[in-house]
């Protein structure tokens, strides 16, 4: 996973509007995200295409069980050829570890390891009224971070707001992938805590994730090279 790229979510409801989307990339090969929508509707196939494609793919599905079903189901996984996954913290330190044996195929290689710390959907308000959390946003996500590091993940998924702190945290090696990303110019939809492309760069991201802002704009390659040049500094 090479440090910095911006990642298209396809959240797309079957194959054919993803292959659609791809075929309008004629000269970029962008990574992207598959997530539950995807995955469920279409099985592992979608990967293999879109994998044969030249794509670099996170699969986005966020595993949250006990430790044996984690691990299982890891197992499973690490025979796809995906690049990134994850699971959510919030799981424990002992499902995170379940994972990453799980994910780790006989000749020691395996995928990249995420943990999702807050959904960027969640507020501060929502996490102490629904969740029963008390401690800040940031004490949650830094200490999340921290979970995942000593547990052997490669980084986590965080808001584009707690980049910097996990970094703070865990250390610059420790991989900050960042959706709620939007343009300036864009709405926020139903994302809490969001931030622009270059902002996000400066804050701290190592990976953006990007979805409707590119997938549903009018013209999505030149919504895709806008965010590449904003986050990247191209």
């Amino acid at each position: 996973m090479n440090k910095g790229d911006v990642i298209i979510a396809l959240d797309f409801p079957d194959a054919g509007a993803v292959y659609a989307f791809l075929d309008r990339f004629d000269e970029e090969k962008p990574y992207v995200k598959v997530g539950m929508e995807l995955f469920y509707a279409e099985g592992p196939q979608i990967l293999r295409e879109i994998k044969a494609r030249g794509h670099s793919i996170f699969l986005d599905l966020k595993l949250h069980d006990i430790p044996n079903t984690v691990l299982s189901a890891m197992r499973s996984l690490s025979r796809l050829e995906v690049d990134m996954t994850n699971v959510h913290a919030a799981g424990t330190m002992d499902m995170m570890k379940a994972a990453l044996e799980g994910l780790t195929r006989p000749d020691g290689s395996r995928a990249k390891l995420l943990a999702v710390t807050q959904l960027t959907s969640t507020s501060q308000e929502k996490m102490r009224r629904e969740l029963l959390i008390s401690a800040t946003m940031e004490e949650t996500v830094a200490h999340y971070a921290k979970n995942a590091k000593d547990a052997g993940l490669d980084g986590v998924v965080c808001s584009p707001l707690e980049a910097r702190l996990v970094k703070d945290a865990c250390g610059e090696a420790f991989q900050t992938v960042t959706p709620g990303i939007r343009f300036a110019d864009s709405a926020a939809d139903d994302q809490a805590r969001v931030m622009t492309p270059e902002k996000a760069r400066l804050g701290g991201s190592d990976f953006i994730v990007v979805g409707r802002p590119i997938t549903r704009a009018e013209d999505p390659v030149a919504m895709y090279r806008r965010c590449v040049r904003e986050f990247l500094n191209k």
